[in-house]
């Protein structure tokens, strides 16, 4: 047997015990890896394994699922001590109010408090430094990545309009409410051990562990830190691999309220999702619109073009009046603000690819000779984010690509030791 099977099996002996199985084992301790010569030691293993443990609501566990749920600690410890690392280089600190607001938005998200999130712990065997060495870490990793990349992140007028175009293009589509835990592969050495550690997910899954609790301990997602939540959001809004997949789970979400995929290979790892929430679109297209008219009395041969000459300088909603004012009989009407779904099939395509300021050109329609100018577009219905919080997205995506390269980085070039 190796020494690393030794070292889980007393693993498991203590923590079989800690859960009252009656299983005792005599530990000895010592040093189970090195990050650049500091030690992580066999303790702290075992501590991070029994925080991942009451986390995930686990009880038993046998020696294939202790094995990953060390493999778990020591990888997560590892990133920890070069995050720590880091910002020791950098001379990052921090403060202690920080931590202690991180531990009240822990508890506030399980509708608990600090004291009782601390008392469970210390029923489960959890250290408390455990998790407050965990908390330290990750409010330390975001002040090096906001320091060293936020002044570089740009989010431009350009992105939150692309950003916008996708919101409109799905605003009438289904919505769906979904949980995802996603598993990075940085290296083809890696493949097996990951496609193993997805494989005990998908066990503790099928026993009735909660997804969030499993996700916020082994997603490599950003969003693990909400339990993989991602709201609601419509299919064409996922990864293709993803979205490929969602329709497969509707009709078991139908019977059962709830679906589980299998692992997805999308780019740079696997993702698993959950499915647990669908409904119709619930937003809408909504424009302010001004419509210019020539009525049919007043149309004479020349007044297409007229009207298509006028138009083709892109005049703005204020200046319509004194574009009509040149055109025989034109009248400018303002539509004011009126959902897409309300308009006229004619009507909605031509505003479909069309951005504010921007008009449809020449339309016949029963009424005359027309052309609608666009004053704004937006996205209404519950949920849908303004400007200011879609720029913040765009701009936490990018910190969020910044950090796993920074992260990867870090890893290729310290001395990492893994001891059996």
């Amino acid at each position: 047997m190796s020494r690393t099977r030794n070292f889980v099996l007393a693993s498991f002996a203590a923590l079989a015990s800690l859960f009252g199985t009656g299983a005792s084992a005599q530990i000895t301790e010592g040093v189970a890896a090195l990050v650049n010569d500091e030690p992580i030691t066999t303790v702290d293993v075992r501590n991070r394994m029994r925080l991942i443990i009451a986390s995930t609501g686990l009880s038993t566990l046998d020696q294939e699922a202790m094995i990953r749920v060390q493999d778990q600690a020591i990888r997560g410890l590892i990133d920890e001590h070069l995050q720590l690392q880091a910002a020791r280089e950098f001379e990052v600190q921090v403060a202690e109010e920080e931590i202690m607001q991180s531990f009240l938005d822990l508890a506030q998200r399980n509708n608990s408090t600090i004291d009782a999130v601390i008392a469970e712990l210390e029923r489960s065997g959890v250290d408390v430094q455990t998790l407050r060495h965990q908390i330290e870490s990750e409010i330390a990793w975001q002040i090096l990545v906001n320091g060293r990349y936020g002044s570089r992140v740009r989010v431009s007028n350009q992105q939150i309009e692309l950003a916008l175009e996708r919101l409109a293009a799905s605003a009438s589509q289904p919505q769906f409410r979904i949980f995802e835990m996603f598993f990075e592969i940085r290296s083809a050495a890696e493949e097996e051990e990951v496609t193993q550690r997805i494989i005990a997910v998908m066990n503790q899954l099928q026993q009735g562990i909660g997804f969030p609790q499993l996700a916020q301990q082994f997603s490599d997602a950003p969003s693990a830190s909400t339990g993989g939540d991602i709201g609601w959001i419509a299919a064409s809004q996922l990864q293709p691999e993803v979205a490929q997949i969602v329709p497969q789970l509707v009709p078991v979400f139908q019977q059962q309220g709830g679906a589980l995929s299998n692992p997805v290979r999308v780019p740079g790892g696997y993702m698993i999702i959950a499915l647990v929430g669908a409904r119709d679109g619930t937003t809408t297209l909504q424009y302010d619109l001004v419509q210019l008219t020539v009525p049919n009395s007043a149309v004479t041969d020349s007044t297409r073009d007229e009207v298509g000459q006028a138009m083709s300088a892109n005049p703005t909603c204020d200046s319509l009046d004194a574009i009509a004012a040149e055109i025989g009989g034109a009248i400018v009407t303002p539509l004011g603000s009126i959902g897409a779904d309300a308009l006229l099939p004619q009507i909605r395509d031509a505003l479909a690819p069309l951005n504010e300021g921007e008009n449809t050109g020449v339309i016949d329609s029963a009424a005359g000779v027309q052309s609608i100018v666009v004053c704004s577009r937006e996205i209404a219905g519950p949920g849908v984010p303004s400007r200011s919080d879609l720029e913040s997205q765009l701009r936490g995506q990018q910190l969020s690509l910044l950090s796993r390269r920074w992260l990867r980085d870090l890893r290729r070039d310290s001395t990492i030791e893994i001891r059996n």
